[in-house]
């Protein structure tokens, strides 16, 4: 659907990182692409242009990667923000990486930043702020964070504003990674609940979240939008083909 989605492990996406850190000549972008964030671009030329953009698009969502399957072209597995901001951040303590929590609700990356500084001794938060993605506010967000001398931002707006916020900055960041991370933030401070283990590895994180939080309903229905899509997108792949 004319979203692009790198075939990409959690392992390549951390040696990418060290990769752009240690060549530090410019803001690299990640986004984590789930069914939302490809329904959201099929309204919003300029989320699809971000995306486009970016330098690398990993697959956060197992309806990705059932699409790709169907589809003929196999991802290796889901990476989640979620789960990736653990592992850069015990990457980060390891190799002296800097980092700055941006978004959530006031206090929120604080005490995600207590948390990941806990579970890795060593590790350096440059900083941490709630603010917005009022573009009214993105000369002093840059500024702050130029200031901390972070490597990584990691900025958690949700999707799209986290995403199109770090696009229109990237001329005047000067942090090497930025990367949107959605609730991320909520989750490693405790004030949202994960879905436990094995609903995840089942793709039932989704239903999960609906659960707790069902005010979600309407951005749910981007699920079997998502699916009926897909399902499109094959059969006339195979009209094409069948002539």
């Amino acid at each position: 659907m004319g979203v692009p989605v790198d075939s990409a492990t959690f392992e390549d996406m951390l040696a990418q990182i060290e990769t752009w850190i240690a060549r530090r000549d410019r803001v690299y972008q990640i986004c984590t692409v789930s069914p939302e964030f490809v329904m959201i671009a099929q309204d919003n030329p300029d989320f699809m242009r971000v995306l486009h953009r970016a330098d690398l698009c990993v697959a956060d969502g197992v309806g990705l990667l059932l699409a790709a399957r169907l589809l003929g072209r196999r991802l290796p597995e889901r990476v989640t923000g979620s789960d990736g901001v653990p592992l850069i951040a015990r990457r980060a303590a390891e190799r002296g990486w800097k980092l700055f929590l941006l978004g959530a609700a006031p206090g929120v990356a604080e005490r995600a930043a207590a948390r990941l500084v806990a579970d890795n001794p060593g590790l350096i938060i440059a900083g941490t702020y709630a603010g917005s993605p009022a573009p009214a506010e993105e000369e002093e967000i840059v500024a702050r964070v130029n200031a901390s001398g972070a490597d990584v931002l990691f900025v958690a707006y949700g999707a799209p504003q986290q995403d199109l916020w770090i696009a229109r900055n990237r001329d005047r960041l000067t942090v090497a990674v930025a990367m949107g991370v959605g609730g991320t933030f909520d989750f490693i401070a405790g004030v949202a609940v994960r879905a436990p283990l094995w609903m995840r590895r089942a793709g039932l994180e989704w239903l999960h979240r609906l659960w707790r939080e069902p005010w979600r309903w309407r951005r749910m229905l981007a699920l079997p939008r998502f699916a009926m899509a897909v399902v499109w997108q094959k059969l006339a792949s195979v009209m094409r083909r069948n002539g």
